[in-house]
């Protein structure tokens, strides 16, 4: 029987009564399945001596003499105090809530004492620690030899309010007595050989009950190895749904290693599989579709070679996309697959140019005779993409609309009518795309910015619309999912495995690396200063501010307001500062979530033309707001910023030839992880190794909005610390289901 099968209750094990079974419930454990898949966080070292006076190393574990009590306090508070000494050191134990150890440790005993130890009130104590007596009485060198109790690598779990380590330990030996030999391994047998993992049977036992380190961390590596080959097999499953094919393991050097390599230290990083194949210009201009042609003259500038190659990896999608529907279509008999559709993440740095490659694809698609729908999270950005659309594709025919949800009724009933009869070629808004009263003639291309701000319902909504308009056979769309936040490769590998990946790493020519400085809060004159150079110049600045006001800021709650109390500068307070006692002489504007519509509409064209010079705002800019012009960002209360929050508002300025700077201003008291991501920031300019850390940082949880994306269920397994493993399974994962198909 396999692991998750074991869904007999643990109301059935020995010593699990009701009071047990609802403190099990509120760790989300009701099966033995969900017990012995409860793996400890970390484990309590017992298996040597560790004497009172290295208490700065770790845990004590020693057998020590009780010379002494003595107590505190009076009435309920009254609280037992035990002198030890192990002969390197003297402490005491502060038995809170625990008299009755008066009798049962008793003055002149023999004990053996595990705990946490500290210099408090001039001496050496412990109020965390187990004590068993060994001998009521006797000489500690009589006892040097003397097995300590409970001595060896102990589990630790993650427990609730009621629930010991004790109890826990005990009811997992229960269940591993009764259930573990039955269990059955999950994984090919020929893998298990091959990789030289642990049978599952084996694997439980030893990750609960290990003898020594070695046998825990092959324990642990099974079981991790096996959560990805799982989740890597349903990511390979699902490419071959939505696309017809596998993910090819020829992308790259690194799948051939995995294939070759048992260990996985030895597996190469997995960059190159990212990296977008070159193409030449002559090439890529000979497999332009017309309209593509088009726009590709009247461009000003050359495209990238990242470009050039994302927008040609595409298009071979999109007529791979075209002919499986017209095959689809003229096929009388019953479908025996699903037809391929172009699934697709293109990422790369702020400014690298994703939103023109979405463009030329979208031509393509409109070539073809197809719809496109392009769809961003805010209706700032969405209204920067559809005034950018207008521009370069309207003069050559394609007709753009722009919907949200604050669209006019006037005007929205025409442009309803528009996209139900095809007259639009690419609507460009946001989540009012995939409204209930929205309809489509023919929509063939689905374009997602800013992509892990949308949950998995949000994504499939939009495509549902166009499975809707292919009429009786249904072929669903193509969909280009974009991010400039760019994704750790890891967790592109894992949460992404069933997309194809364009990645643009090149920048425009011409682009200055945009320089970063630190500055501690009480400097902040200094970048004042250094701003004004560049204003003075006849460039442009941001300053932005984690709050608007004295009230909660952006995002934030009332909890986390009442935390930080009124000591965190805001952006109507400091507008006011700087537009009247530092910078009168230039031309400030105050922009933020609360500002009206169609102000903030007419803030940033008076920006963007300079007509204002400083724009004071919350993280409203973080997206949507391009100013060549602009050369300076200035970040308050940096520490108070994500890593990837802080690159892309940085991204908002080095976006001509001209050098650009961002200084971060950081509070006095910022924390160790506040200092990483500062240092990060510094140290480096390219997302992707930005990226990286922030995974680091945070836990691939929380980058690129995999917590609410629906798709990261990962448990014991870490992607940033497991990331060979991750390549091992992959490639074992997707030979496998290759040799099934």
């Amino acid at each position: 029987m396999k692991l998750s099968e074991l869904g007999a209750s643990v109301d059935g094990l020995p010593g699990v009564g009701p009071n047990t079974s609802r403190l099990f419930a509120k760790l989300g454990i009701f099966t033995v399945a969900d017990l012995l898949s409860t793996y400890p966080r970390s484990y309590d070292d017992r298996t040597k001596r560790v004497p009172l006076k290295d208490f700065a190393s770790g845990k004590v574990h020693t057998i020590c003499t009780v010379t002494a009590h003595d107590w505190f306090g009076y009435g309920k508070m009254r609280t037992l105090k035990i002198a030890i000494n192990d002969g390197t050191a003297s402490a005491w134990l502060i038995a809170f809530n625990r008299p009755f150890l008066e009798k049962s440790l008793s003055e002149g005993s023999v004990i053996a004492v595990t705990g946490k130890f500290e210099v408090k009130y001039n001496s050496l104590q412990s109020s965390s620690f187990e004590a068993q007596k060994i001998a009521d009485s006797g000489e500690l060198d009589d006892f040097a030899s003397t097995p300590i109790p409970n001595s060896g690598l102990l589990p630790v779990y993650p427990l609730t309010e009621g629930l010991s380590q004790k109890n826990l330990r005990k009811t997992i030996s229960a269940a591993l007595r009764q259930y573990a030999r039955g269990i059955e391994d999950e994984i090919p047998s020929n893998i298990i050989e091959e990789r030289k993992l642990l049978h599952k049977s084996d694997a439980i036992m030893q990750i609960h009950c290990p003898t020594d380190l070695s046998q825990m961390q092959e324990a642990r590596r099974t079981l991790i190895y096996e959560e990805l080959y799982h989740f890597e097999y349903k990511m390979a499953q699902r490419a071959l749904d939505h696309r017809g094919k596998l993910p090819s393991l020829e992308q790259s050097a690194v799948f051939e290693a995995a294939g070759k390599s048992t260990d996985s230290s030895s597996v190469p990083s997995a960059a190159p599989f990212f990296e977008t194949p070159a193409i030449t210009r002559e090439n890529f201009e000979a497999q332009l579709s017309p309209r593509q042609k088009e726009l590709y003259s009247r461009l000003p500038f050359s495209l990238t070679q990242g470009q050039m190659a994302a927008i040609a990896e595409m298009n071979m999608d999109v007529d791979r996309s075209q002919d499986e529907c017209n095959w689809m279509l003229n096929k009388p008999e019953k479908l025996t697959r699903n037809p391929f559709s172009m699934q697709r993440l293109l990422q790369g740095d702020v400014g690298s140019g994703k939103t023109l490659v979405a463009f030329f694809v979208c031509l393509r698609t409109i070539d073809y005779g197809g719809q496109c729908v392009l769809m961003a999270p805010t209706e700032l950005l969405a209204k920067q993409h559809a005034e950018n659309a207008a521009k370069l594709l309207e003069p050559i025919g394609v007709k753009v609309a722009f919907l949200t949800g604050n669209t006019k009724a006037s005007g929205r009933t025409p442009l309803i009518n528009a996209l139900k009869n095809g007259v639009v070629n690419i609507a460009v808004g946001t989540h009012a795309l995939f409204s209930r009263n929205i309809q489509y003639k023919n929509l063939q291309m689905a374009v997602i910015d800013e992509q892990h701000r949308f949950g998995v319902v949000q994504r499939e909504s939009i495509v549902e619309k166009g499975r809707q308009s292919q009429g009786e056979y249904t072929h669903t769309p193509d969909v280009l999912m974009m991010s400039a936040t760019p994704i750790p490769q890891t967790l592109a590998l894992t949460v992404f495995g069933d997309l194809d990946v364009s990645t643009i790493r090149t920048m425009p020519e011409g682009r200055k690396p945009v320089k970063t400085y630190l500055t501690v809060m009480g400097h902040e004159s200094n970048v004042y200063e250094a701003v004004r150079k560049e204003l003075g110049a006849g460039h442009q600045a941001y300053f932005v501010y984690p709050r608007i006001s004295d009230g909660a800021g952006d995002g934030e709650t009332q909890t986390e307001l009442d935390f930080h109390g009124g000591g965190l500068k805001n952006a109507e307070d400091m507008f006011k500062l700087l537009s009247e006692k530092v910078y009168p002489e230039y031309k400030c504007a105050l922009i933020h979530s609360k500002v009206d519509e169609d102000e903030q509409t007419r803030i940033l064209r008076e920006f963007r033309d300079n007509e204002i010079q400083i724009l004071v705002a919350t993280t409203v800019v973080e997206v949507g707001v391009d100013v060549p012009n602009a050369t300076c960002i200035v970040i308050e209360h940096a520490d108070r910023f994500g890593l990837a929050e802080l690159h892309q508002l940085r991204g908002r300025v080095g976006r001509s030839s001209l050098q650009s700077f961002c200084f971060l201003i950081y509070g006095k008291n910022i924390s160790e992880d506040g200092k990483l991501r500062m240092k990060a920031l510094h140290e480096s300019t390219d997302g992707f190794v930005i990226a990286e850390e922030d995974l680091k940082l945070r836990g691939p949880g929380q980058v690129s909005g995999t917590a609410q994306s629906g798709y990261l269920t990962l448990g014991i397994a870490d992607l940033a610390r497991d990331k060979d493993l991750l390549t091992l399974a992959r490639y074992d994962a997707i030979c496998e289901l290759k040799a099934r198909s």
